[in-house]
C-alpha cells in the first residue's frame, strides 16, 4: 500500500512538471527560445507584499474567494492580482480537472500551452526561495512547465492534500470561501485522459475575477 501511494505521487508530481506534453505546461517547451519572455525579476513595478482577497465566479457553480498571501510569495501575488486587474482571467476555463487532485485554469487558450505575455520568477524552495505555504486543500498555486521560472497565468486549486508539491511549485494563497465549488467542478469533470484534460465544451468558464475588501 505505501508503494501505491508512493507511486501516485511519483505520477502526479511527473504530470505537474511534464514539459511540452502535458496539458499541465504553461508553455511548450521551446516557446521561449521562439518568443523571449519577460520574467519578474526583471520587472521594477512595486510588489504586493501584503493580503489581498480576490473574489472569482465560476458559471454555473457558484463563487470562489481568494486570500492571497503577499508576504509568503510576492512576485506571484503580485502577477496574479495584475492579470486580475486587467480582467485577464474573466471568460477563461479550468481547462485541466483531476478528482481527488487538483482544478486547474488561467489558460487562455483553453489547452494547456497558453499563458499571459510573460514568465514570473518560481517562488519554492527547488528555485531557491523559502516559501512557507504547503499544498493543502484549497491551497492556490502556479502550474508551470520544468522550467522553474515558466509560470505565467496558469494556476491550480488543490482539491486534496498535496503536500509532494511542497517545495516545487509557487503556492500563494488559500479558498477561504467556496471550497464547496471547488469540490463540485472536480466532482463534475469528465477527463478524456489521464492527465485531466477536459473537452473545450466542457471546460467550467471563469466568468469574473476581481478583487475585493474582506
Amino acid at each position: 500500500m505505501k508503494t501505491g501511494k508512493i507511486m501516485t505521487a511519483f505520477l502526479l508530481a511527473s504530470l505537474l512538471a511534464g514539459c511540452g506534453q502535458s496539458a499541465q505546461t504553461t508553455s511548450k517547451p521551446d516557446d521561449t527560445a521562439e518568443k523571449p519572455q519577460e520574467t519578474a525579476a526583471a520587472q521594477t513595478e512595486d510588489l504586493i507584499e501584503e493580503t489581498v482577497y480576490v473574489e472569482m465566479e465560476v458559471e454555473n457553480y457558484g463563487t470562489i474567494l481568494l486570500e492571497l498571501d503577499g508576504k509568503a510569495a510576492p512576485v506571484t501575488v503580485t502577477n496574479f492580482v495584475n492579470l486580475v486587474n486587467d480582467k485577464f482571467y474573466d471568460g477563461i476555463t479550468f481547462h485541466r480537472i483531476m478528482d481527488g487532485f487538483m482544478i486547474q485554469g488561467g489558460d487562455p487558450s483553453g489547452t494547456g500551452y497558453g499563458g499571459s505575455e510573460k514568465n514570473i520568477t518560481g517562488e519554492f524552495a527547488q528555485n531557491g526561495y523559502d516559501n512557507p505555504i504547503s499544498h493543502k486543500t484549497g491551497t492556490i498555486s502556479m502550474a508551470r512547465s520544468n522550467d522553474p521560472d515558466s509560470a505565467s497565468s496558469q494556476f491550480f486549486i488543490c482539491v486534496a492534500d498535496d503536500e509532494f508539491l511542497d517545495g516545487g511549485y509557487a503556492a500563494f494563497g488559500h479558498v477561504i470561501e467556496g471550497m464547496d465549488v471547488c469540490m463540485k467542478i472536480a466532482a463534475d469533470a469528465k477527463p478524456v485522459d489521464n492527465n485531466g484534460t477536459i473537452r473545450p465544451e466542457e471546460q467550467p468558464v471563469i466568468t469574473y475575477a476581481k478583487v475585493v475588501e474582506h
